[in-house]
């Protein structure tokens, strides 16, 4: 980092990281909504720095997947894919197709989220996970987001590989030594070691190779860590460089005021983005923009038009996908839903079962927080009995009197 930088790093240990959220953008469309004493990530829309750390735990709307509690700097490939959009839009031929789209190391679902809300709606989605529990944590987050053709698969890299289906946008958040994330989680600082860094960069090599087989001609990838350290970011980029013909670096827009780092290997000067805590408001990030090149000069792309019609098409490859358990988290409740109060609402998330509204009919019922879908009861008249899924309730036995809304109606 060179010694001024490690200084501001250092410092930054005595702030304490800021806490972010980001905002669903299909649940929370209209302008009835507020955050006190919140200001916006500016390199992401819908991102707002909050000013102190709530219990986001005991928020229904949290619950409901109103909005996703993720560190700031990750935010940044809001960004990026901001950027690509627009250059598809304005026809500029050197642009992504954002057709199917995979997101191969995906939990806990922060940086998915986000990709499937910047998509366009008519886009497909693979989030995987190669570990089993993450990949059910992954799930749960992913089915609060509620969106559509957004689906979670549990294989490894290597799977997608041999599965020969193709995308033309990968995210590659790899696995990596935790630098990023030493402020944040003091685990992270108890775990790194030289060794685990010699692994990492390694293993990174193998999924990236893995992924790289996976990408469309004119297809884009992004490349990601949450760590400091050249071996696995700047060498790893450069090594990606020599080893496959057709990859470019692509070069993002970025403003002064955010106080992003490039480079820090001596020698390599592409386009590479990093945040260091102390120094960008967030914690350690570190993010490439890649394209695989077409075949030849000659090589035609596809009008926008057929694109879209491709977006209808199925596919023509499946994965093992594990199945959504709640349609009722979809952005629109269904027609037969009750909202509940604050009390009944923790209630519901805690796995309890309620008592609803006289008149409820009978059957399965969509119980709702402010109008926002938190899943479903069966209503059998003297109760309803509770469908929220075990392993996502609130298991603390604390539960407080009153509603203390991080988000709130104007």
């Amino acid at each position: 980092m060179g010694e001024e930088r490690f200084e501001r790093y250092l410092q930054s240990f005595e702030e304490g990281p800021p806490v972010s959220i980001r905002m669903n953008p299909e649940k929370m469309a209209d302008d009835s909504w507020q955050i006190e004493e919140a200001t916006p990530v500016p390199w992401c829309r819908g991102g707002y720095y909050l000013k102190q750390r709530p219990s986001f735990t005991m928020d229904p709307l949290l619950h409901a997947g109103c909005y996703y509690v993720q560190e700031a700097a990750s935010m940044f490939l809001d960004e990026v894919l901001r950027q690509m959009h627009n250059a598809f839009v304005n026809h500029d031929p050197s642009a992504i197709r954002p057709l199917t789209s995979l997101d191969l190391c995906a939990a806990p679902g922060g940086k998915s989220t986000l990709l499937r809300a910047a998509l366009p709606k008519d886009c497909v989605l693979y989030s995987n996970e190669p570990i089993r529990n993450r990949a059910n944590i992954l799930l749960e987050n992913v089915t609060k987001w509620g969106y559509e053709n957004h689906l979670v698969t549990n294989n490894y890299p290597k799977d997608y590989r041999k599965s020969k289906l193709m995308f033309d946008l990968i995210l590659c958040d790899v696995p990596c030594s935790g630098e990023g994330m030493f402020r944040k989680d003091e685990a992270t600082i108890r775990e790194w070691s030289e060794q685990n860094v010699e692994k990492c960069w390694q293993l990174q090599r193998d999924i990236v190779d893995d992924a790289w087989h996976c990408l469309n001609s004119g297809g884009l990838f992004i490349y990601s860590t949450c760590t400091f350290n050249t071996k696995e970011n700047e060498e790893n980029i450069r090594y990606f460089l020599e080893q496959y013909d057709d990859m470019e670096v692509v070069p993002i827009n970025i403003q002064p005021e955010w106080n992003i780092t490039g480079s820090l290997l001596e020698g390599f000067h592409e386009p590479v983005y990093r945040f260091i805590p102390g120094i960008s408001r967030g914690e350690g990030l570190f993010m490439c923009v890649l394209r695989k090149s077409l075949p030849t000069a000659s090589s035609q792309k596809r009008g926008k038009q057929e694109a879209l019609n491709i977006l209808t098409s199925p596919l023509r490859h499946q994965t093992s996908a594990l199945s959504h358990q709640t349609s009722a988290l979809s952005p629109q409740p269904s027609a037969l839903h009750v909202d509940l109060d604050y009390q009944s609402a923790i209630s519901y998330l805690r796995g309890e079962a309620l008592v609803l509204p006289e008149g409820t009919p009978r059957g399965e019922v969509t119980v709702c927080f402010q109008g926002h879908p938190l899943g479903p009861v069966k209503n059998i008249g003297s109760r309803a009995n509770n469908l929220y899924p075990k392993e996502w309730r609130i298991r603390t036995t604390h539960i407080p009197t009153e509603y203390e809304p991080i988000l709130k109606k104007i």
